[in-house]
């Protein structure tokens, strides 16, 4: 199913919409202020493992970040981190940034593993970040990828749904997506390391 949300002012019976999919535990395509991605409810096991399976990974392995709707939410999923990260974080979100955290417990029992590490990303996308809101917790994030050799990631929500309507449950349309990922930030070190540049700019990290 393919759902147009307002980029800018989301439709709150849109977003209430996305929202009962997720707590049914459907898995969703949708826009952040880099790529489109693809997440579930954080709190949705098989969701999760579904999410897993379509990107062909196990889920011990899976590298997925979670969508925060702000700052107030770290103290679940991650451990205590430093003053200068912490005005890193302050400056840089919510923005197109995607920063690497030391995990706290409920980490691992979420994706059965040994992960010390967590990635979040607070996106400067009304979309995301009102799903996150209304439903309560972090859903996860994990990128589209295109299988075009040239372009990476598949920038059109048509095209998106096109490709995965059988395979996700819901993909929002909330205009074109970038086709350029967040820029990743080491942070588990307390100093603030650039793993990945992408389109966040880094000068405010500093």
């Amino acid at each position: 199913m393919l759902i147009e949300i307002h980029p800018e002012n989301p439709e709150d019976r849109k977003i209430e919409e996305v929202v009962n999919c997720l707590k049914r535990g459907g898995v969703i395509i949708y826009p952040t202020d880099t790529i489109y991605s693809i997440g579930c409810d954080l709190k949705n096991k098989k969701a999760i493992e579904r999410v897993a399976k379509l990107k062909g990974v196990k889920l011990r392995n899976a590298n997925f970040s979670l969508i925060c709707f702000d700052l107030s939410a770290l103290g679940d999923y991650t451990k205590q981190f430093g003053r200068s990260v912490f005005k890193a974080m302050n400056k840089a979100l919510p923005g197109p940034f995607t920063f690497i955290l030391n995990a706290s417990n409920k980490v691992p029992k979420l994706f059965e593993t040994n992960r010390k590490e967590v990635g979040i990303r607070i996106p400067d996308n009304n979309i995301a970040r009102q799903i996150v809101q209304v439903l309560g917790n972090p859903i996860i994030a994990t990128s589209v990828h295109d299988d075009d050799d040239v372009i990476e990631y598949t920038t059109d929500p048509s095209l998106i749904h096109e490709k995965y309507e059988h395979l996700v449950d819901l993909v929002i349309s909330g205009g074109y997506g970038n086709n350029q990922p967040s820029t990743v930030v080491n942070c588990t070190n307390d100093v603030i390391e650039i793993v990945r540049k992408g389109i966040g700019d880094t000068e405010l990290l500093f």
